[in-house]
């Protein structure tokens, strides 16, 4: 039995080891409690003449790894996407422990990044990476050439991949009736307008990124959203050589007042950008700044492709309704402080698909809420701690210009360096030295006081 005693982040839950899940809420006010069971559905009534039909909407990482993991469990999948080249403004950041958890092979890694610069808003450089061993690195996809991948290799499995832009679905009106699907097919041969289709589906994975219709169509709620805009910037070779292995990362109020600005290295350009919060209507003047902090760097480079998108800033309140589930962006599975999601969305996909093979026996039996919410108690219990941890750096250091180079002052160290990339490579807390943790905090606490004084004095020079 789980019991909620506070509030974490919004639609996070505590997890359960059982399959049998009740949930307690209590008011420390009153004595009275409600309680309602979840019961497992191994009871469930069997597939008869096929089996377990999904529906994944939405082609990126969380899709393609979602539909993957269905079609090789086998249940008879449907993968629907509608920009078969979306090229979403995306850093493109991987992880090291990705491209082998994922199996993902080398020739789709633009860069390996095994050196970063971190500059303050003062202009003050930190290198990051010293504490790199020789075979580690993170890795420069670009999201058209991954997320195709990972389409094509869910097609290779079996399942069916579909050309469409998914437009609203029915609700079933028993336990056992489909969910309909109402969609514009872009794979017949019709034109550019498409043909409007159905498709009766017995459960569904939303994979639809941060205006996710999946999520509207189950009410699942709104949350705060950043905009990320993002420049492909052509530079010539010689300037392209700095940035053969190395990525910068600027802060500071001129690039964004609540995030930061990046340089990152594609194949044969960089992409610069930056994302906000609190200064939507700003972006476009933010992305001027960043531009002009890089520009001995990136001078005489040509824009050859502009993107922007939305980008979540929390999980949403509701991530599971019947045999409907979130996944990835859909969900809201983007840290605070370094925005990252591509991990998290592949994963977030594969751990769902995999829920539900499970619990339908692989497609021998239907499923339902307590089958998908097994998938939430385990992405919840192995990654909030993460979440709640890059919420509130990014609540210390992000909030004023003092504050971020008391940030920057503090990657310099290795034991940060050390910590930080080992975490963020292999997806894992990391054990530290008490005595290394103990001079950390000190040195934090230093750096945080620096930061106030300076703080201080600057209000006195604007009074």
């Amino acid at each position: 039995m789980a019991s909620i005693a506070l509030k974490t982040f919004v639609g996070l839950r505590h997890s359960s080891p059982e399959n049998n899940t009740t949930i307690t809420l209590s008011n420390p006010h009153r004595r009275r409690t409600t309680q309602f069971r979840i019961s497992a559905s191994k009871s469930s009534p069997r597939v008869t003449g096929r089996n377990l039909r999904v529906a994944v909407i939405g082609g990126g990482p969380a899709g393609g790894c979602a539909a993957e993991t269905l079609a090789k469990g086998g249940i008879e999948t449907f993968l629907i996407e509608r920009k078969m080249d979306n090229c979403k403004p995306c850093g493109g950041a991987i992880p090291l422990c990705m491209v082998g958890e994922f199996d993902l092979p080398l020739d789709i890694i633009d860069r390996r990044v095994t050196k970063m610069k971190m500059i303050s808003p003062s202009n003050v450089a930190v290198d990051i990476g010293r504490t790199l061993k020789p075979h580690e690195y993170i890795g420069m996809v670009r999201r058209e050439v991954l997320d195709a991948y990972l389409r094509d290799r869910a097609a290779t499995a079996g399942a069916t991949v579909i050309n469409g832009l998914f437009l609203k679905m029915d609700l079933p009106q028993s336990k056992t009736a489909p969910y309909v699907l109402h969609y514009t097919d872009y794979n017949s041969k019709t034109g550019g307008s498409g043909e409007k289709k159905t498709l009766e589906v017995d459960a569904i994975i939303g994979a639809d990124g941060a205006n996710s219709r999946v999520a509207k169509g189950i009410n699942a709620g709104d949350y705060e959203y950043a905009i990320a805009f993002q420049e492909r910037i052509k530079i010539p070779d010689d300037k392209m050589k700095y940035y053969e292995d190395l990525a910068e990362m600027y802060v500071g109020d001129d690039v964004s007042p609540d995030f930061y600005g990046w340089v990152f290295p594609k194949c044969d350009h960089v992409a610069v950008g930056t994302g906000t919060v609190t200064h939507k209507g700003d972006i476009k003047k933010l992305q001027v700044a960043t531009r002009l902090r890089a520009r001995d760097k990136i001078q005489g480079g040509k824009i050859i492709r502009v993107e922007a998108h939305p980008i979540p800033e929390h999980p949403r309140p509701r991530r599971v309704l019947d045999r409907v589930a979130l996944v990835g962006d859909a969900a809201g599975y983007v840290t605070k402080c370094s925005g990252e999601g591509i991990y998290f969305a592949a994963k977030s996909g594969r751990m769902c698909a995999e829920a539900i093979v499970e619990g339908s026996e692989n497609g021998k039996r239907t499923v339902d809420e307590s089958d998908l919410r097994v998938y939430l108690e385990k992405w919840d219990k192995t990654y909030w701690p993460t979440y709640k941890v890059l919420d509130i750096l990014q609540k210390v250091f992000y909030r004023s210009n003092p504050a971020r180079e008391a940030f920057v002052e503090m990657c310099a160290d290795e034991y940060v360096q050390k910590m930080t990339f080992d975490s963020y490579l292999y997806k894992r807390v990391v054990p530290g030295n008490p005595l290394d943790d103990l001079k950390l905090a000190f040195n934090t606490i230093g750096s945080l006081v620096r930061a106030n004084a300076l703080t201080r004095e600057m209000d006195k020079l604007n009074l």
